[in-house]
């Protein structure tokens, strides 16, 4: 069962943080969610890890604004601000020892800035796992739309995220309404009901408020050169192969900064990996762990 714990950010904004397995285990796995989502992402791929050989801890937490992470005024919603509140949980909950750093989407993102302004803890890394994330060139993208229709969306989503309702509703809508565009959007042809489920309720419950806030901190994004922090550590780059947030291609553009990173391409898996191949993500990061815990003699 997990234990949730809230946790301050550097600013006040109190963080949700879920934590999994033995507090005396010999690493700590900590998960970062992305852009919409909560720590339900994580909760397949951190059960898998504790069920597995050898004891782990997991965290998972809540991004500012994000599940049940306090609401926050969007002037705070960037990429900087998210690697501050990352440091912040690991300083509250995981202090000392070595650590495995899992990122999905702005997750991963959120580590890119963590080795910018946090180089201490990443130091500390004895594993990092880029799952369905980019260095860069979001900017102009818009999920789901055709390049030549961008020009013609963006001017109605600006007048959307300007609008009253979007403004003052709690949640983004309906999971049942918004799962069948989720589905094509976020997900492979094969995801399981599970995988359906739990996407769904994450987006649908997301502040209208919070995916607006982001979208400016994840267009300018741009951290090909802070990947050079990973190249000492053991790095999986994970994806799946229908990913159409952050495609193939963007992952190769990692992988091409870390040439000693293990590159897995997920066949038929779409942006959602932790629900869609929570064994094979957790796989990758119990191999991270298990390389930094000395065998025993």
């Amino acid at each position: 069962m997990s234990i949730r714990r809230s946790v301050p950010a550097a600013d006040g904004a109190v963080l949700n943080v879920e934590l999994d397995g033995p507090a005396d285990a010999p690493i700590t796995v900590v998960l970062a969610h992305g852009w919409t989502l909560d720590v339900r992402l994580w909760g397949p791929v951190a059960r898998l890890l504790i069920q597995g050989p050898g004891p782990v801890r997991v965290v998972r937490y809540d991004h500012r604004g994000h599940g049940w992470s306090a609401a926050v005024d969007p002037a705070s919603m960037t990429i900087e601000q998210l690697a501050d509140d990352l440091a912040a949980v690991i300083a509250a909950v995981a202090p000392n020892g070595p650590l495995v750093l899992a990122g999905h989407s702005m997750g991963g993102m959120t580590l890119m800035a963590l080795a910018e302004r946090h180089p201490s803890i990443v130091d500390r890394a004895a594993g990092i796992a880029m799952v369905s994330t980019a260095s860069g060139g979001l900017a102009g993208r818009v999920p789901g739309i055709p390049f030549p229709a961008r020009t013609f969306w963006r001017p109605l989503e600006e007048r959307l995220y300007a609008s009253r309702p979007w403004c003052t509703r709690p949640r983004l809508g309906h999971r049942r309404l918004l799962a069948p565009a989720l589905r094509r959007l976020l997900l492979g042809p094969d995801a399981s009901p599970e995988a359906r489920r739990i996407t769904s309720e994450m987006i649908a419950a997301c502040r209208p408020l919070t995916m607006s806030g982001f979208r400016p901190t994840l267009e300018a994004h741009e951290r090909d050169a802070a990947l050079e922090a990973f190249a000492p550590i053991p790095t999986a780059v994970l994806v799946g192969a229908r990913d159409r947030l952050t495609p193939v291609a963007a992952t190769r553009r990692i992988a091409a900064a870390l040439p000693s990173a293990g590159l897995t391409i997920f066949p038929e898996a779409g942006h959602m990996l932790p629900v869609e191949r929570a064994a094979g993500v957790a796989g990758r990061i119990r191999a991270l762990a298990a390389g930094a815990v000395p065998a025993a003699h």
